[in-house]
């Protein structure tokens, strides 16, 4: 069932809610509709981590991601390089998910590329060499997806402004890398400097000649955790998720709709769902939006399904 079917179903179904904000997100008791409503409908993909843990389990493969991507509607899909790492040089593997994708009639829109034993950051020459000679095999996977972009972490050590310098050299090379391959290269909030979203704004910024943008991630904004570590710990100091997502937009390929729990009303805890489609309804943003449910108490389909529910309301 294509998108536009689906959001007819939804919004049948929801004709009668609105969209009023509260503390963290929206009362949904009234009838009245809201003024930020739009009668475009918004390109939805969406993103295999909601799957992580099926994937992870071995009770899903990345096809069968892709088959149910296509079942729930969607346009288009975000793969994660953990769940097909050992096929990056897999032609034969990589054809057949290219194949599926297009029987299913879906897009492939973005590689989000983990590379964790090597960082693009690192002060050590040999190590940034290794991370760019990685990422490139993920460009080369990329094209013979079909898939135009793929997303690269920011991290490191050093300095803001060392990491700055270094990460710069190590996309700017990998960016010209994927001209030859007509893959971009993409940067997330994804820890560290770069969920802090004016560091990674102007990281971003002084890539935008070689044809970088941003993959604005609703969630992602913890700059301190607990004992220094990337992930894992409860994190201790948080960046400001409305400031940091209106900082990305301008440069925004793609933005990571993330719920993880809702209330009684079907409201998303953590994030204003209404405020952030506010912001980017106001940079005209005009890209994909990835959903992606990363609850622990709830089914994914379930998941995707009230975040669905949710965008309709709110968009």
């Amino acid at each position: 069932m294509k998108t536009t079917n689906f959001f007819l179903i939804l919004f049948a179904l929801l004709i009668s809610v609105s969209c009023k904000s509260k503390v963290v997100q929206s009362q949904d008791n009234e009838t009245e509709e809201s003024e930020f409503k739009s009668e475009s409908k918004p390109k939805l993909v969406l993103a295999q981590w909601t799957f992580n843990k099926e994937l992870f389990a071995g009770e899903m493969t990345s096809i069968d991601f892709v088959n149910k991507a296509s079942e729930m509607g969607f346009e288009g899909v975000e793969f994660v390089s953990q769940f097909i790492k050992d096929k990056v040089n897999d032609d034969v593997y990589l054809a057949e998910l290219k194949l599926a994708s297009e029987t299913a009639g879906i897009k492939n829109t973005m590689i989000s590329v983990d590379v964790s034993e090597v960082k693009l950051g690192s002060s050590d020459p040999a190590e940034q060499d290794a991370a760019i000679a990685k990422h490139k095999e993920w460009i080369v996977a990329a094209s013979k997806l079909n898939c135009p972009t793929i997303r690269v972490n920011a991290h490191g050590d050093g300095t803001a402004e060392e990491m700055i310098s270094t990460i710069f050299n190590s996309v700017k090379e990998l960016a010209n890398f994927g001209k030859s391959y007509n893959v971009a290269v993409t940067i997330e909030n994804h820890g560290q400097y770069s969920s802090d979203g004016k560091w990674l704004s102007q990281l971003v910024g002084k890539l935008v000649p070689y044809g970088v943008g941003s993959v604005a991630d609703f969630d992602n904004w913890c700059i301190e955790r607990e004992g220094g570590k990337l992930w894992g710990t409860p994190c201790i100091k948080e960046y400001d998720r409305y400031q940091g997502i209106k900082e990305l937009l301008p440069t925004a390929k793609s933005i990571s709709i993330k719920a993880f729990d809702f209330d009684e009303q079907g409201n998303a805890i953590k994030t204003d769902f209404k405020r952030m489609f506010k912001l980017i309804k106001e940079a005209q943003y005009d890209e994909y939006l990835a959903v992606e449910f990363e609850g622990h108490d709830m089914d994914p389909i379930e998941g995707v399904r009230k975040t669905l529910e949710l965008i309709e309301r709110c968009w």
